[in-house]
C-alpha cells in the first residue's frame, strides 16, 4: 500500500471503532477465490502478437446488431438514429467528466436540462435528475428516498415480478439499514393485490410495468391505496413502453425509475447503461444525483446551472442523499438526443411496432407442438416480452438455435429461477423483421423436432 498519513495508533483506533482487529477483516466478505485469484498470466507479447490475439478473441463474439436476436431481459436492441453517435462523439461531450462549470459548459448543461424535461414529460413526473448508473441503482436510490421520507416506516413491499437483478441491488443497499424487504408470494401478485398488503409499517410499494416477464400491470387505484397507509408508490418502467402506455405519474406514482439503455445506447456487453429517476416536486430536497436548472445571466440571457447536487463530495457531505459520486452524463445525453430525434410520434410508432411484433411472434411460437405462451399469466397483456414454455430445457434450445441456426434466442429463465428450466423470456423489438420472426419460429420447430428424434422411445 502507498503511504497513508496515519499512525499505527490511529489505525488501531479506527479499526476498534469499526469493530474489527485487523485491516484484512474488512475484506472477509469477499470470496477468497476472488480476493486472491490465480491469474496465470501468459508470457509477454509484442504489439503485433497482442493485436492478433485480441482480434481472434473479437472474432468469436456474436454481435446482436448484426444478426437475428430475441434476447432482452433488461437490455434491448433498438434502432439508434445516426444523430445520437454524431453528437456523442463530439470532443466537447465525449471527453467531459463533470462538466458543471457554467461559464464553460453551457452546451452540456442545456442538454442535461432538456433531458430532464423530456424524462418528466415521458414519466408524468415533476422533476428528474441526471443521472444514475442504471435502472437497478435508480431503484435502490428510490427505496432509500422512501425510507428517508417515512422515517418510522421500515418495510418495503416488493413485487415478485420486478427484475431479479434489481432486487439483488436493492437488497445490497438495505444491508446497512434497519429496513426489511418483503417480496410477495402466492398467486395474487398483481399491483392492485400488493397494494392491499401495504400496512402502516410500509414505506413503499415497488412494482414494475411492463414487469420482468413483459406483463403490463394495472396501476388503477394502486397509488390511492398505498397513500392511504402513508407509503410511497415506486414504479419501474420500460421507457420505450411509455410511447404507448399511460405514464405512471398519471396513476399517482411518487417515484418512477427506469433503465435508459433502450434510449439510444447500444447493448454492447450489457452496457453502458443509464439510470432514469423522476419524482414529485415534494421530494426535490431528497432527490439523489444532480439537477440542472434554467436561469438568467447578468446580461439577462438564458443560461443553465447546476441547481442541486447533494453529494458526499460537497461541503455538507454528512447531509448527502447518495454516495453516487459520478453519473451517466454521456448516457443522459444519448437519451436526450434519441428522444429529440424520434419525437413523440416516433416513440409511439416504435412502441407500437414492439407491441404488435411481439404479439405476432407469441402467436406463432405458441402454436408449436408442446409450446405455450405466458402460461403463468395468460390473461395479462404484455408489451414486447413474453414467456415461452418449451417441452425441453430452454438451455438446450438456445444452444442449438445459436450453433445450428445463428440465432440468439431468448433469456433462459433458469438463470434466475431453477424451477423454470423449460422457459425462456423472448424479446421482440422494432429491429426484428417479420422474416426474422418467421425464421426464429422455424428454427425453434426444427430444434424441437430434431431433439424429439434423438430421444430414444
Amino acid at each position: 500500500m502507498t503511504f497513508v498519513p496515519h499512525t499505527d495508533d490511529e489505525r488501531r483506533q479506527m479499526l476498534a471503532a469499526i469493530g474489527v482487529d485487523r485491516l484484512e477483516a474488512l475484506f472477509d466478505a469477499v470470496p477468497v477465490d476472488v480476493r486472491f485469484p490465480d491469474l496465470a498470466l501468459p508470457p509477454p507479447m509484442t504489439e503485433l502478437e497482442l493485436d492478433r490475439e485480441i482480434r481472434n478473441y473479437a472474432a468469436r463474439n456474436s454481435v446482436a446488431q448484426d444478426g437475428r436476436s430475441f434476447l432482452g431481459a433488461g437490455c434491448y436492441r433498438h434502432f439508434i438514429p445516426a444523430t445520437v453517435d454524431s453528437v456523442l462523439q463530439r470532443g466537447e461531450f465525449y471527453t467531459a467528466y463533470t462538466p458543471y462549470q457554467p461559464e464553460l459548459s453551457q452546451g452540456m448543461l442545456q442538454a442535461i436540462f432538456e433531458y430532464q424535461s423530456m424524462i418528466c414529460r415521458l414519466t408524468g413526473m415533476e422533476v428528474s435528475n441526471a443521472s444514475h448508473y442504471d435502472g437497478a441503482t435508480s431503484l435502490a436510490e428510490a427505496v432509500l428516498l422512501a425510507l428517508e421520507a417515512s422515517r418510522d416506516q421500515r418495510r418495503i413491499v416488493f413485487s415478485p415480478h420486478v427484475h431479479p437483478h434489481y432486487r439483488a441491488v436493492v437488497e445490497t443497499y438495505l444491508r446497512a439499514t434497519d429496513a426489511t424487504l418483503d417480496v410477495a408470494s402466492g398467486k395474487e401478485t398483481s399491483a392492485r393485490a400488493l397494494a392491499d398488503s401495504v400496512d402502516e409499517d410500509t414505506a413503499a410499494l415497488v412494482v414494475q410495468s411492463p414487469n420482468f416477464l413483459g406483463g403490463i400491470e394495472d396501476l388503477t387505484g394502486v397509488a390511492e391505496a398505498v397513500h392511504g397507509k402513508g407509503a410511497l408508490l415506486i414504479v419501474v418502467v420500460d421507457p420505450i413502453s411509455l410511447g404507448l402506455l399511460w405514464p405512471p405519474g398519471d396513476f399517482g406514482a411518487d417515484v418512477v425509475v427506469a433503465d435508459g439503455q433502450a434510449l439510444g445506447i447500444a447493448p454492447s456487453f450489457g452496457g453502458p447503461s443509464l439510470g432514469i429517476f423522476a419524482t414529485r416536486r415534494s421530494h426535490i430536497r431528497r432527490l439523489v444525483g444532480r439537477l440542472v436548472g434554467e436561469t438568467e445571466d447578468a446580461a439577462g440571457s438564458r443560461g443553465y446551472v447546476l441547481t442541486l447536487a447533494t453529494r458526499e463530495q460537497h461541503i455538507r457531505r454528512a447531509k448527502a442523499t447518495s454516495n453516487i459520486c459520478t453519473n451517466s452524463a454521456l448516457g443522459a445525453l444519448a437519451a436526450g438526443v434519441y428522444l429529440a430525434t424520434v419525437g413523440e410520434a416516433g416513440l409511439r410508432r416504435i412502441a407500437e411496432l414492439c407491441f404488435h411484433k411481439s404479439h405476432y411472434a407469441a402467436a406463432r411460437l405458441g402454436g408449436l407442438a408442446g409450446c405455450a405462451v405466458n402460461r403463468h399469466a395468460a390473461d395479462v397483456e404484455f408489451f414486447k416480452e413474453f414467456v415461452l414454455s418449451l417441452p425441453i430445457e430452454a438451455a438446450t434450445v438456445l444452444s442449438r438455435l445459436h450453433d445450428e441456426h445463428g440465432i440468439v434466442g431468448g433469456f433462459d429463465l433458469a438463470c434466475v429461477d431453477p424451477d423454470r428450466r423449460n422457459e425462456m423470456l423472448v424479446a421482440v423489438t422494432e429491429m426484428n423483421t417479420r422474416d426474422d420472426i418467421d425464421c426464429f419460429v422455424d428454427a425453434v420447430r426444427s430444434v424441437l423436432a430434431k431433439h424429439s428424434c434423438e430421444v430414444p422411445e
